[in-house]
C-alpha cells in the first residue's frame, strides 16, 4: 500500500503534529507499507527537523518530500504546491491530511478528490471550541472558502477520541469520524545509558521536580500551573518545578509570575529537550503536570506514563484512562484542584509508584504505535476509491 503523508511543517516548535505524523508513517514503514511525507521546507528550522527524524525509530524507511514555502499572496492559497503534490500522490492507495488551517493541506485535498484518491483528515484539535473560538472570523472564512470542502470531502475525521469527536459535532460535517489515538514507541522511552550527565543533573543536583512538557502557550494552562505550584511551594520545600518546551507566546508571562511569587530560583525554565533528553526528564521526574485548556491527545501525557511517572492533567485534555486506569489524577481546569491533585501525589510515594507502574501498563497495552499502524492501515482499506467526491 502506498500512503502519502502531508504535514505543513516537521520542526517540532510547531506543537506535537510533526511528532505524531513522523512516528504513525515510521511504524506503518514498520508493516512493510511504501510511505511518504510531504512538508514544507523550512531552513530556519533545519537543526530542530534533523534531530527530529533522527529521534524517531524506522523513520529512514519513510520517503520524504520538501516543497518551497510559499512566496508572496500564494502563502494564501499554495497553488504552487499543487502540481509536485500531483506528482507524489499519484497511485497512492490513501493520504492521510494532518491539520487543518494551512495551504499546503487543503491543496493536498484538492489533488487527492481531482485524482480519486481516498484521503483523511486528522484535525489534532484544531477543531474544538476552544480552537475555534482563537481568531474566529479567520476560522470561519477559511471553512467557507474551501477548508469545509476539505473536511467534508475526506473519507473519514481522524480523531483522537470520542471526546473530539463529540465536540466537533456542531459543525455537522459530512464526513464520519474514527478513532485512531496516538502512542509511543517502546524503544524511544526505555532507559537511557548515557555518558555524560543529562542537562537537568546538574541543574537539579538530586531536587525532586515536577515537570511541564509542552509548547509555551497559553492554551498549556502554564498560568494555572504558576498559581498551583504558588500554592503548594511552602508546604513542599524540596519539591522544584521544570517547564521544558519551545516559546509559544506565553513563557514572558510565566516567567514573570514566578518571579513575582518569589520563586524563581525553584521554577527552571529549559527550552525545549528532545529524544534521550526529554525521556530523561521524564523518568526522573516525581510527576508530570499538563494543566492545558485544550488537547486532542497529548503525545507528552503518553510518553510520561510509558516512562512510569504519575500524572496530573486536566478535563480538557480528554484523556479518562488515565483516573480509570488509575495511572494519575484528572482535575478541572482549577489551580486550586491542581495543587490539590499534586500535593496528593508528592505526599504518597508508595501510591505515586502505584499510578506509575499502572501508567506504563496502559500504554505498553493499548498505545503503541505499531498497534496503532494497524488500526490506521484497517481504516485505511475502508475508504472509497472514487473521482470527485
Amino acid at each position: 500500500m502506498k500512503i502519502v503523508h502531508v504535514i505543513a511543517s516537521l520542526d517540532p516548535a510547531r506543537g506535537g503534529v510533526p511528532a505524531v505524523a513522523m512516528r504513525l508513517a515510521a511504524a506503518q514503514g514498520g508493516l512493510g507499507q511504501a510511505v511518504h511525507i510531504v512538508a514544507h521546507d523550512e531552513v530556519d528550522a533545519g537543526p530542530r527537523i534533523q534531530q527530529a527524524l533522527e529521534d524517531v525509530p524506522g523513520l529512514k524507511r519513510v520517503r520524504l518530500h520538501y516543497l518551497p514555502l510559499p512566496a508572496g499572496l500564494d502563502r494564501l492559497f499554495a497553488r504552487a504546491t499543487r502540481r509536485p503534490l500531483a506528482e507524489i500522490v499519484a497511485g497512492a492507495d490513501a493520504v492521510h491530511i494532518h491539520g487543518v488551517w494551512e495551504p499546503i493541506l487543503r491543496q493536498a485535498a484538492i489533488v487527492s478528490r481531482t485524482s480519486g484518491i481516498p484521503y483523511c483528515v486528522a484535525p489534532a484539535g484544531m477543531l474544538d471550541t476552544w480552537s475555534l473560538a482563537q481568531k474566529r472570523w479567520k476560522k470561519r472564512l477559511a471553512l467557507a472558502l474551501g477548508y469545509r470542502r476539505m473536511l467534508d470531502g475526506a473519507a473519514f475525521i481522524h480523531v483522537l477520541n470520542r471526546d473530539e469527536a463529540d465536540i466537533m459535532m456542531p459543525l455537522r460535517l459530512k464526513a464520519s469520524d474514527r478513532i485512531i489515538p496516538n502512542g509511543v514507541f517502546l524503544d524511544e522511552i526505555a532507559p537511557v545509558r548515557r555518558a555524560g550527565q543529562a542537562p537537568l543533573d546538574t541543574l537539579l543536583r538530586g531536587r525532586r521536580y515536577i515537570l511541564f512538557l509542552s509548547r509555551l502557550h497559553y492554551k498549556k494552562g502554564l498560568d494555572v500551573l504558576a498559581d498551583a505550584f504558588a500554592r503548594i511551594a511552602s508546604q513542599w520545600p524540596d519539591v522544584d518545578l521544570v517547564v521544558a518546551g519551545p516559546e509559544g507566546g506565553a513563557g514572558e508571562a510565566f516567567r514573570r509570575t514566578v518571579e513575582a511569587a518569589g520563586l524563581g530560583s525553584r521554577v527552571h525554565m529549559v527550552g525545549g529537550l528532545y529524544g534521550p533528553d526529554k525521556i530523561a526528564a521524564l523518568r526522573g521526574a516525581d510527576c508530570f503536570c499538563l494543566p492545558s485548556r485544550q488537547e486532542g491527545f497529548s503525545v507528552a501525557i503518553t510518553e510520561a506514563l510509558a516512562c512510569g511517572v504519575p500524572v496530573v492533567v486536566s478535563r480538557q485534555c480528554h484523556f479518562p484512562e488515565v483516573a480509570t486506569e488509575g495511572a494519575g489524577i484528572v482535575v478541572d481546569l482549577d489551580a486550586a484542584a491542581v495543587a490539590e491533585a499534586l500535593s496528593a501525589v508528592l505526599g504518597d510515594p508508595l501510591g505515586a509508584r502505584r499510578m506509575g507502574r499502572k501508567g506504563s501498563a496502559l500504554v505498553e497495552q493499548r498505545f503503541t504505535w505499531p498497534v496503532i499502524a494497524e488500526e490506521s492501515l484497517k481504516a485505511y482499506a475502508t475508504m472509497p476509491r472514487s473521482a470527485e467526491r
